[in-house]
């Protein structure tokens, strides 16, 4: 884990070129530029809601679709929080929060275990925020999820305005994760394990 706990990383496919950096111990400022507005609001919103400073941009095929963009963002983002916590001594590991948006309440649980697990369950009435389907949420989800190498649990409690529900999960995201990566200081520096490996 470096001492300034932050990491810089690039990633370019066919589909996507990539440019991200993240610092875990932020104050929340970020500079979002994804192709895609709605996913820009989000990260925006992970951003300030986790005290994470982070900066992306991307170049993607929006033209054909938004899929591929959310998704690599969501596996560079994994890839940066895995790069910057390194051997994760010290750390919390787990996280969870409730978030409430108007009428949407979410809960997101995470468990820095090293392990990729991804439970999610969420169902709104209605699945679009303008041309933004709610399904990739899920699709960035798993793509963090299996980056990180973290179990990563998403419900939505309830909800109605698609919006909202997407809002919701992202801040429950923010404030799980900027829960499970802060250090300890009765750990002194241990691995939070029994195994002695995360």
């Amino acid at each position: 884990m470096s001492a300034d706990r932050t990491a810089s990383l690039a990633r370019k496919t066919a589909e996507t070129d990539i440019q991200l950096r993240l610092v875990v111990d932020g104050t929340g400022r970020s500079s979002i530029a994804t192709g895609v507005p709605f996913f820009d609001h989000m990260l925006t919103l992970f951003a300030k809601h986790g005290q994470f400073d982070l900066e992306v941009v991307c170049k993607g095929d929006v033209e054909v679709d938004y899929h591929h963009t959310v998704e690599d963002v969501g596996i560079v983002l994994g890839d940066a929080f895995r790069q910057a916590l390194g051997d994760k001594k010290g750390i919390v590991r787990y996280g969870f929060f409730y978030v409430p948006m108007d009428e949407a309440l979410a809960r997101v649980v995470v468990d820095l275990s090293g392990r990729a697990a991804l439970v999610y369950d969420v169902a709104a009435p209605t699945m679009y925020v303008r041309d933004f389907n709610l399904i990739l949420v899920k699709e960035f989800a798993r793509a963090f999820s299996n980056a990180l190498a973290c179990n990563l649990h998403v419900k939505l409690e309830y909800g109605e305005e698609p919006h909202h529900v997407a809002e919701a999960i992202f801040k429950a995201l923010a404030r799980a994760l900027d829960a499970a990566t802060r250090v300890d200081p009765r750990l002194a520096g241990q691995i939070p394990s029994t195994k002695g490996l995360l």
